[in-house]
């Protein structure tokens, strides 16, 4: 058997593994990448469907109870445009007793949509002509109409505390009074506090960062502080903000930072019942990257281990399919003795070289004389031996590019390729004059002993 043709086929049954176990790794890597991905979209629907959720659920307990509330705030709206009526003079009221007696803050807000008076001194001086320009339309609009208007939750600009507010018009036209009830302090909401929920997923959820609540002006719902305008948000945010506002689908904007990304995903939120202008909100959830990379990490390795043992496994096993196949698919078409081509080989090959277009060959048939009266005289061990030996010399003298087989029991065919006549004459002399001198000691033995 040639060793050259075994190392060939380990050699392209090494190639073929190797790509064939790098695919299959790659691909079950990719998969698997593909399932940690949904993984962390999954827990990202959840912290999302939660929330929102859990929004969905206080607005509709707070809408059950809502025009009670309402009805109470229309009440104290109805007293205070009476006491308005009596005195105009807001810088003569006691504020302070007024909120005692209605358990509300009162705030003033005149044309220019600024609040002049309050019980609630920090507001005093707001401008929501400079900080909520939507909102400040909308407080004109009431202000030029006649009846009193509530909306549902919404938040205090400066402390971030959750609040319902109501608005009535003076019957000149010139000033708004609001009402604001805390909500924080009721028993309903501490059943159905959206903000324990927020607090519970960031806690819960490692790949998240943070999650915040905008309400329709971009203040933090819930956030409290003594700057107002740190609740607000801003920036390269605020544009993205605005048009999940506008559109009502969610957005994404990917930031990098030392340690990895953070994704910042806006969601739309709309109550079932809007209920004035607070209902319309928008969720951010902020996560990070951490866990995610350090699962792709973990399995980059595992990845990188197994590919090596699959490497290892499919080269020894190519090795062994390599000796196990090799033999037999070699003599499929070659000769056990003389390791040249056998007639199958033969018939295929010439086949090929005149179905090629303008393909001339030429063929030479070697026959050995008196071969039989070698293995009579001297063996079949002998006989074949001269096979062997004839069968080389022919592969050196006709070259690596013509073809020969042998055929029959002493019988070869050679099958020369676009070569001259002068040139085949060549090769036959050189082939006679060589063949004799191999089998010049076989000679000389038959003819002493016959």
């Amino acid at each position: 058997m040639s060793k050259n043709f075994r190392f060939k086929l380990t050699v392209i049954l090494i190639i073929f593994s190797l790509l064939l176990s790098l695919l299959i790794a790659v691909l079950d890597y990719k998969k698997m990448q593909k399932q940690i991905w949904i993984g962390q979209e999954n827990k990202l629907l959840m912290a999302e469907e939660k929330i929102i959720g859990n929004l969905k659920t206080i607005d509709k307990v707070y809408e059950i109870f809502d025009y009670q509330i309402a009805e109470k705030m229309e009440q104290y709206s109805r007293e205070l445009l009476a006491k308005y009526e009596e005195n105009p003079n807001f810088a003569s009221w006691d504020f302070e007793h007024l909120k005692t007696a209605y358990g509300m803050d009162i705030y003033i807000l005149n044309a220019e949509n600024k609040v002049t008076y309050s019980s609630f001194q920090p507001d005093i001086g707001r401008d929501f002509k400079l900080c909520c320009e939507s909102f400040s339309k909308l407080l004109d609009t009431r202000r030029e109409g006649s009846s009193f208007t509530h909306d549902g939750m919404d938040l205090q600009a400066v402390t971030g505390e959750i609040k319902k507010f109501s608005y009535m018009p003076t019957p000149d036209h010139m000033y708004l009074i609001e009402l604001g009830m805390n909500l924080e302090n009721e028993e309903i909401f501490k059943q159905f506090n959206f903000l324990d929920t927020i607090n519970e997923l960031t806690n819960e959820i490692e790949v998240i960062d943070q999650i915040q609540v905008y309400n329709s002006d971009g203040y933090v719902v819930g956030v409290k502080s003594d700057d107002g305008d740190k609740l607000r948000i801003d920036g390269q945010f605020y544009a993205i903000f605005k048009e999940v506002k506008e559109s009502g689908q969610y957005r994404e904007m990917i930031v990098n930072q030392p340690d990895g990304q953070l994704t910042y995903r806006f969601i739309p939120y709309q109550a079932d019942e809007k209920r004035g202008f607070s209902t319309e909100r928008v969720v951010a959830i902020v996560y990070n990257d951490h866990e995610l990379r350090g699962v792709l990490s973990s399995y980059k390795n595992q990845f990188i281990t197994q590919l090596l043992v699959i490497l290892a496994a499919a080269v020894a096993l190519s090795f062994i399919i390599a000796r196990l196949v090799a033999k037999p698919i070699h003599l499929a078409f070659h000769d056990s003795l003389t390791g040249l081509k056998n007639r199958a080989a033969f018939e295929d090959e010439l086949q090929k070289r005149l179905e090629r277009e303008k393909s001339k060959v030429a063929l030479m048939m070697i026959d050995l004389d008196n071969f039989k009266a070698v293995n009579d005289q001297l063996g079949h061990g002998e006989g074949d031996r001269l096979l062997q030996v004839v069968a080389k010399t022919i592969e050196e003298v006709i070259g690596s590019s013509n073809f020969a087989a042998r055929v029959g029991g002493d019988e070869f065919l050679v099958i020369l390729d676009s070569i001259h006549s002068k040139k085949i004459g060549e090769i036959s002399e050189e082939l006679l004059k060589r063949i004799n001198e191999e089998i010049s000691f076989y000679n000389t033995i038959c003819e002493y002993r016959c």
